[in-house]
């Protein structure tokens, strides 16, 4: 079932909203060569935990997934696309990162997305991550009332095509309110006019995930949570909870 929210319920929403880009902000600015995946997950726990907020990561465990999720964060470093368990890797330089965290606060969930690079970046790496913000903005530009699911996907796939990208197969972006994952389903591909029509008052997570090597194809690792790029190439991923209201989209996870 789709859920509408109200206008003091997106306000709620952009509270928990607020945390996440605290939590990733703060994350990014502690992250730097020789900090552990861990040491960025401690980061996210005490920005929630002095917000009197709580992690819907920690402990999620989904039925595809052989044990809870250990970490307040996702961190995926190199051709980890999204799914990455935080533990005891040191970043190194020329790292390609990306942080994916939530928050629930009073009840409603916020979820967001950044990639960024550590130490000396490359040519490659930034033009990837310029990608996936791009793709993530055209996506956000077309989340409008009237609009359908398609519309979005249309927006980023297309560009992510043009570019020569890949992105995540069977993947894409989901509603979002008290619970993490709500319907709808918002993929990161599609045709234009087609789809459920997009109203006011309803919350997506868009959250385009490109692989550098063109393809779409991923394996898990043995965790059972991380996923990578089949090829090797690198990753990068974005994401904002997003409100459509009469005047368009609204980014609810921005400081």
């Amino acid at each position: 079932m789709v859920e509408l929210k109200t206008p003091g319920e997106i306000e709620a929403m952009r509270a928990a909203g607020a945390v996440v880009a605290e939590a990733l902000a703060t994350v990014r600015a502690h992250a730097g060569i020789g900090v552990s995946l861990q040491d960025l997950d401690d980061v996210a726990a005490e920005v929630l935990r002095a917000a009197g907020a709580t992690s819907p990561f920690l402990g999620y465990h989904p039925d595809w997934a052989p044990s809870p999720f250990p970490g307040v964060v996702c961190a995926s470093v190199g051709d980890a696309v999204v799914h990455g368990i935080p533990g005891g890797y040191r970043l190194r330089d020329g790292d390609l990162v990306s942080i994916d965290c939530g928050a629930v606060l009073d009840g409603w969930c916020g979820d967001a997305a950044v990639s960024f690079t550590v130490g000396t970046a490359d040519r490659e790496a930034l033009a990837l991550i310029d990608a996936t913000e791009e793709a993530l903005a055209r996506g956000i530009a077309a989340a409008v009332p009237g609009n359908r699911l398609g519309d979005i996907g249309a927006a980023i796939g297309g560009y992510v095509r043009s570019c020569g990208y890949g992105m995540l197969a069977d993947h894409g972006g989901h509603g979002i309110g008290r619970r993490m994952h709500e319907d709808p389903h918002v993929p990161n591909e599609g045709r234009a006019g087609r789809g459920m029509r997009l109203r006011p008052g309803l919350v997506l997570a868009v959250e385009p995930m490109l692989h550098a090597g063109g393809g779409d194809a991923y394996r898990h690792d043995p965790d059972g949570w991380t996923l990578r790029t089949a090829d090797g190439s690198r990753a990068a991923h974005c994401e904002h909870t997003v409100a459509i209201t009469e005047d368009g989209p609204v980014v609810l996870t921005s400081r």
